[in-house]
């Protein structure tokens, strides 16, 4: 029997929300800042707008204190859930505003693919958008990337914190605190912030002839996108729009640091490094990207999309990188991607469906599940051939010795099997308006593992119906699941609880 939620249950849920919101409009201060500095006072107002509604709503969360702010798991999900709608439901306002979306929900699906460092994008003159809007549509991957819920661990002390820290998708507590944990994914964040605009604005500046204050732009941009795994573009053409291979290497750099877990940051920052490449994470990704960038360079020569090997190499390894840590960048058009048929598509869309490195920006079902399901079939597919009493050693590496239990491994393939059916969900609308199935389950694919990555299904005019359900991927696929549910139990048990 389910228990219908009591007041104080609501209570505690809004003065978790108030903190959260109170940490956004704060956030939300620096595209109001950068509004002013260059005259956009059209944008201002809706910037001011934006972070009223925050500050009111976190005002009023605040003013619902419970008895005990401590969260129990329940109350953790459902926080961490309605975080994510509630954000860019009230982000989208500037975006509503700027005359650049063909409706609200083109806005709300722009600001849901930011927070949740997605990249799908509905824009509409995306070149001359103010720049004021591009860094709220960047800043947004970047809150989202290192988490909303990190952000307010670290300003706000309280019990719940571990509840609200696997809410949003983290697996691995780096340090014996939450709090010291999220100080630190802040300070990773804040390290790479400086290296990357420092390099990329160089580069910029030197190579690419921009003048400063432009370079400065593209170097932060492209830094809150690279890193967060977002694949946002101050530009319509992405990265493509540089045409500059040093400039793409050092956005690919970022593209990996975001998709390394915030561990594996930390054994680099403090060692011990030895052990590192004996992680059954680490080995999996470096297998799984060999494999999806064999598969789709042997595509690209068999087709001959490319005749020169430099352009094969060039295009065809950036854009695996791209896919596989789940950043969505781009150096060609949406029109000729969807033209990588074969082992192309093949190798793009595992890549995409595979992700990144479990605790990092990335999407996708991440390296450590992958790891954790071939072991658990290969112990099985042992035990089946060895006499019988065999006993299989059920054990992995990942920073230290581990066991693998069948719980572990069910709960690996329960969720790759979740993130399935998430990305069949969307390929299966997309075919009920008549897309080919190769570009449906790109694209779906593309939504669901939070990639961004487009064939060109994505545009203002495709139908409603698939506006919503690529936004419930997204939501869906970076909480991965968990959160979603509870949200879900949370409100059955309020209607029909007892």
């Amino acid at each position: 029997m389910l228990i219908r939620p009591e007041r104080e249950d609501f209570r505690i849920v809004a003065f978790a929300l108030g903190r959260i919101f109170m940490v956004v409009a704060a956030a939300s201060l620096l595209p109001l800042v950068w509004a002013a500095l260059g005259r956009e006072w059209h944008p201002f107002a809706s910037f001011l707008l934006m972070i009223g509604i925050f500050a009111f709503l976190g005002q009023l969360g605040l003013r619902y204190q419970p008895a005990n702010e401590r969260l129990d798991w329940s109350h953790g999900m459902v926080v961490v859930a309605l975080t994510w709608l509630a954000v860019p439901a009230i982000g989208s306002i500037p975006f509503i505003f700027s005359g650049h979306y063909g409706s609200p929900v083109d806005a709300v699906f722009d600001a849901m693919s930011g927070l949740s460092t997605t990249g799908l994008a509905l824009v509409q003159d995306l070149d001359h958008l103010a720049p004021s809007l591009n860094f709220w549509r960047h800043l947004l991957h970047f809150l989202g990337g290192q988490g909303i819920i990190i952000a307010a661990l670290v300003l706000f002390a309280g019990g719940g914190g571990l509840t609200l820290y696997y809410g949003e998708a983290r697996d691995e507590r780096i340090l014996p605190s939450v709090r010291s944990t999220a100080r630190f994914i802040w300070a990773v964040a804040l390290v790479h912030l400086a290296a990357g605009v420092l390099v990329l604005g160089v580069i910029a500046h030197q190579v690419l002839g921009f003048e400063w204050k432009r370079a400065f732009f593209h170097s932060l941009m492209v830094f809150f996108a690279g890193f967060d795994t977002g694949g946002f573009a101050p530009q319509s053409t992405s990265l493509g729009y540089y045409h500059s291979a040093i400039f793409e290497f050092a956005a690919l750099v970022l593209m990996v640091a975001g998709a390394m877990s915030f561990g594996l940051h930390y054994a680099l920052w403090r060692g011990p490094r030895r052990a590192l490449f004996k992680n059954l994470e680490t080995r999996t990704i470096l297998t799984t990207v060999t494999v999806t960038m064999v598969l789709t360079m042997v595509g690209l020569a068999v087709a001959g999309i490319y005749t020169s090997f430099q352009g094969l190499t060039r295009q065809g390894f950036f854009q695996v990188v791209s896919a596989h840590s789940g950043t969505g960048f781009s150096t060609v058009p949406s029109v000729e991607l969807a033209t990588w048929g074969g082992l192309a598509f093949a190798g793009m869309t595992i890549a995409m469906a595979l992700g990144g490195m479990a605790s990092s920006t990335a999407g996708g079902i991440k390296s450590l599940r992958v790891g954790l399901i071939v072991k658990s079939v290969a112990n099985q597919t042992k035990q089946l051939l060895l006499p019988e009493g065999a006993v299989v050693g059920t054990q992995y590496f990942q920073s230290g010795r581990k066991s693998l239990t069948p719980e572990l491994a069910q709960s690996a393939m329960s969720v790759a099997l979740l993130y399935v059916v998430l990305f069949l969900l969307g390929a299966g609308v997309a075919l009920g308006y008549g897309y080919g199935f190769q570009e449906a389950l790109f694209e779906s694919v593309s939504a669901g593992a939070s990639v961004g990555l487009s064939v060109g299904i994505t545009e203002p005019s495709m139908p409603m119906l698939l506006k919503l359900t690529y936004m419930f991927q997204m939501w869906a696929g970076r909480l991965e699941f968990v959160a979603v549910f509870a949200l879900l139990g949370f409100l059955y048990a309020w209607v029909r609880g007892k």
